[in-house]
Formats: structure tokens, C-alpha cells, sequence
């Protein structure tokens, strides 16, 4: 009884190891479609499940002439604006929200038209993870169940 009692026991810290995530993660990622020659904006949520600290220092797409990272904050009563940033920290354990009014990646310069149904790819660089490369879908606003 005792055997069995240990091998199930050793069996589930075997699963519940194998289904921790472990780094950086990107999820939720969208985008608004956007003409060519001009801007688009990606969204999405970085979560890093390391007990250590990094930062997202920039990205970029072979379908447009640059990718900032810029964040929208509300001046005053009823004026948006906007500002390019040079980083994003990312503590650890810590989960960011690239959202519209917030934090986001502008597509400066856009190669080609981007419709709904298409799907781009965006490299995000860190200053000490690896390079992560994300498919974002191109849809008229956030999915469902990416609605916070």
C-alpha cells in the first residue's frame, strides 16, 4: 500500500511539473486591418512565468518599414495621446496587457493592404530571452474571450 501510495504520488508531481510554464509567454494577439502605406497597431499579453525579471526592448515585421512600441495615455479630460517608449519591464511573474488606449506595437509604414481573416508575423525581442515570433490574426476588434 505504501509503494502504491508513493508512485501515485510521484506520479503527479510528474504531471503537475510538465504542464508549469516556464519563461515568456504571448498570448491574445490581434490587429485592426489597415491599408498599405499605413500604420497598424498589434495587441497582445506578455506573461513571464520566471521568477526572473526582463524586458522587451523592441520587435519587428518583415511587413512594414519600422515597429515601435508606444503607449496612449489620456491628457487631461478628453485628449488621447501618444508616445513612442524605448522598453517595457517586464517583472517577474508579471503579466502585460498591450491593449487599445494602452500599450501597443505600431506597424510604421505598412508594405501591403492587411484585411480581416489575414495573419502577419511579429518578432518581439528581449533584452535576455529569446526572440519570441508571434502569428497575429487581423480582425475588427479583440476576440471574446480576449475582452478583459
Amino acid at each position: 500500500m505504501k509503494r502504491t501510495s508513493i508512485s501515485i504520488l510521484a506520479g503527479f508531481l510528474l504531471l503537475t511539473a510538465c504542464g508549469t510554464e516556464k519563461g515568456i509567454e504571448i498570448h491574445s494577439a490581434w490587429m485592426r486591418p489597415a491599408a498599405q502605406g499605413e500604420n497598424g497597431a498589434v495587441y497582445f499579453v506578455i506573461h513571464n512565468h520566471s521568477s526572473t525579471a526582463d524586458e522587451l526592448v523592441g520587435a519587428s515585421s518583415n511587413i512594414a518599414e519600422a515597429v515601435e512600441m508606444h503607449e496612449s495615455m489620456l491628457a487631461g479630460a478628453d485628449v488621447m495621446q501618444m508616445h513612442e517608449v524605448a522598453s517595457v519591464p517586464l517583472d517577474a511573474f508579471a503579466e502585460i496587457e498591450f491593449t487599445p488606449g494602452g500599450l501597443h506595437m505600431m506597424l510604421v509604414g505598412l508594405k501591403l493592404g492587411i484585411a480581416v481573416g489575414d495573419e502577419i508575423e511579429v518578432i518581439l525581442h528581449f533584452r535576455n530571452f529569446e526572440d519570441i515570433r508571434i502569428m497575429v490574426p487581423v480582425r475588427e476588434t479583440a476576440a471574446p474571450d480576449q475582452v478583459h
